[in-house]
């Protein structure tokens, strides 16, 4: 009987509601480029103070971050997101620095130390990468380090120009075996058409076999720093659900209200059990 309790404890089945986020014991979080970056920057504290509340309550949590190439612009007194490739790679590497930084010194408020990690997407396509991969996330979630994943911008050649981390924060999703995927952004939800269009309604929530015809997806977000839009949000929502992690897509600013389990943002439901 002392067996079979412990079992429930560590599996409590898979997350079907917002309702039941409180309950999630591993949660993936993807935030936005232009979330954190520019004069956006300081949100990064707000967002810190949200995950470190779900660690200080037992729950493994994964960040992955975006933000390495806008957080670097500054620093190579550019005006703009580069375009070519040497620099792109460039400011990566710079900003990669400074956004690791600027993270662990909001954690250090909690005692909670960060472990970074860059992946491609390639990564988790390569069985043996793969396998490292998971064996070091593990590891380090084992040790109560909270990982950062970042894709790899420095190294990243085809992934840099047209990959986005909403599709690797799902990757990620599955190579943990995540309960929940929240994809942040610096749009509140989902909506039938981009929000700024007359006529726009926020989406609630996406059944698993909700194929969205009729929704017409949004550019990338207003700062421009960023690659991926609702369009690959609603991809890699759909890519995590097809393997039992349930998806919220939700603002920057709802973090808080998102991982206590408040109706913000746009539910996707997990594929049902086999």
């Amino acid at each position: 009987m002392l067996n079979q309790a412990i079992s429930d404890q560590r599996d409590p089945g898979p997350i079907t509601s917002r309702e039941e986020v409180p309950r999630a014991r591993r949660v993936v979080v993807k935030v936005g480029s232009s979330s954190i970056s520019g004069a956006n920057a300081g949100q990064i504290p707000r967002l810190v103070d949200a995950l470190a509340a779900a660690h200080g309550r037992g729950v493994e949590v994964i960040l992955v971050s975006s933000g390495a190439i806008a957080t670097g612009i500054p620093y190579l007194k550019l005006d703009g997101r580069p375009t070519d490739l040497a620099t792109q790679q460039a400011a990566a590497a710079v900003g990669q620095n400074v956004l690791i930084y600027r993270y662990q010194e909001s954690l250090d408020r909690f005692d909670i130390v960060a472990g970074q990690v860059l992946l491609t997407a390639g990564d988790l396509q390569n069985p043996q990468h793969r396998s490292n991969a998971q064996r070091a996330m593990e590891r380090l979630l084992g040790l109560r380090i909270l990982p950062i994943v970042n894709e790899n911008d420095t190294v990243a050649t085809h992934e840099i120009r047209f990959g986005d981390n909403d599709r690797l924060a799902a990757l990620v999703s599955q190579l943990v075996q995540a309960d929940l995927l929240v994809l942040l952004s610096d749009v509140d939800a989902l909506y039938t058409r981009p929000p700024h269009e007359p006529g726009a309604h926020r989406i609630d929530r996406v059944p698993f076999d909700d194929d969205l015809a009729g929704v017409e997806y949004g550019d990338v977000g207003a700062a421009g720093v960023g690659t991926g839009g609702a369009g690959t949000k609603v991809a890699a929502a759909k890519l995590a659900a097809s393997s039992g992690t349930a998806v919220l897509l939700a603002s920057t600013t709802d973090v808080v209200e998102a991982l206590s389990g408040a109706p913000v943002g746009t539910w996707f439901d997990p594929a049902p059990l086999a």
